[in-house]
């Protein structure tokens, strides 16, 4: 594959905070029980000298987004979240408007602490809602209930948060049609910017896939997901992503430069980064110690793995992000952030073009509605 310049994308940073008050059976992401204490203070001083050690990554570049992922970001307290914060500051710069967003479970101890993370420079929620169904809150293992997770919202809102997202799932054990659609409308009768509405599936190495749960049958899967969207719809969130759905143009930031195939810095116990090199016409991908104890211990490299993406497996890993966005990306990002020209990607293109699986627009890489539906199966045309 001939090579075209590679330029640096946007850049957003990514914090993993990766303790839960108890780990839930579906889950499948870096997260630990947290017991009696957790070691606040010296996790908060191991980011600090882990956004050091990544300053020459960001090749002068501002931060556009801060994403504090976790576990449960939450159980730190505003003083962490804003220490780490003036720290990627200091060392990074901010945009102008950037957006800084923290994860939180809407626990009455958290919800206390909304307006403390507001004067830190926390200016958007994503809260772990789930289910508005104590059953099925239950059944997923979660803490909070029904009720907490609707005062959560109006807490959130009297704290200043004019912007968050709502995560919702659907496809619950033992859900039926109705239950998910109930869930739907309360979440947008408490009209967030964004609602994350996705479809529970059981992943490895959880309980749940040691012990799997009865889930609805596909029949009813698809009912739930065709009158969802209708729903949505209906009361104006545009499904820009797979799961993603917004009001007035309240993107989610942070992931909207993961699907363009931004940069992303990712500092904490078992975070991901993907970083553009210009200079040296190459895009690395590095993982950081996962265990927290083993993370605690690192001194002076916190980098488990630092590996380059193959040039021939550029097409695949851009077209992984950018068709999950509904109106895909500008053409010219395919040349500009994988360092390829338009021509290794043109036949396959082509192909599903005459297919009516992605949109005929000599600027925009697009699916067509059939291609989103059937998102795997056109991916698989660039994997070889």
């Amino acid at each position: 594959m001939q090579s075209s310049p590679l330029f640096p994308p946007p850049l957003s940073l990514y914090v993993h905070i990766p303790w839960c008050v108890r780990k839930c059976p579906y889950c499948d992401f870096n997260s630990h029980a947290a017991g009696e204490a957790v070691p606040e203070t010296d996790y908060v001083q191991a980011l600090i000298r882990e956004l050091d050690i990544e300053q020459a990554y960001a090749q002068g570049r501002p931060l556009t987004s801060i994403f504090f992922g976790g576990g449960t970001p939450s159980l730190f307290s505003a003083e962490s979240i804003g220490r780490v914060i003036q720290a990627a500051r200091r060392r990074y710069g901010f945009a102008g408007d950037i957006e800084i967003t923290l994860e939180a479970n809407p626990g009455t101890f958290e919800q206390e602490k909304f307006s403390a993370y507001r004067g830190v420079g926390v200016n958007r929620l994503s809260m772990g809602i789930q289910s508005f169904n104590d059953l099925h809150l239950q059944r997923l293992g979660r803490i909070h209930s029904g009720d907490q997770a609707s005062a959560a919202v109006a807490m959130a809102r009297e704290a200043g948060f004019d912007n968050f997202n709502l995560d919702l799932m659907h496809g619950l054990p033992g859900q039926t049609e109705v239950e998910a659609m109930a869930d739907l409308q309360q979440a947008i009768e408490l009209a967030p910017t964004h609602i994350s509405w996705y479809q529970l599936t059981i992943e490895p190495n959880t309980e749940f896939y040691r012990r799997p749960p009865r889930l609805p049958d596909d029949t009813i899967m698809e009912d739930i997901y065709e009158k969802g969207l209708e729903k949505l719809s209906s009361n104006e969130y545009f499904q820009y992503e797979v799961s993603a759905f917004c009001r007035d143009n309240k993107y989610s930031e942070h992931n909207k430069n993961y699907w363009q195939f931004g940069d992303y810095i990712g500092i904490g116990a078992g975070a991901h980064g993907k970083i553009t090199l210009p200079d040296e016409q190459r895009i690395i991908r590095t993982t950081k110690t996962r265990h927290p104890s083993d993370y605690l211990q690192r001194k002076s490299s916190f980098i488990a793995s630092c590996n380059s993406i193959s040039r021939e497996a550029l097409p695949l890993e851009f077209m992984m992000n950018a068709l999950r966005l509904n109106r895909g990306v500008p053409r010219e990002y395919f040349s500009g952030r994988t360092g390829l020209f338009d021509q290794a990607i043109r036949p396959t293109v082509d192909k599903l073009i005459a297919m009516g699986l992605m949109e005929k627009n000599p600027e925009i890489i697009s699916p067509t509605k059939k291609g989103h539906e059937f998102l795997n199966s056109v991916l698989e045309y660039f994997s070889s």
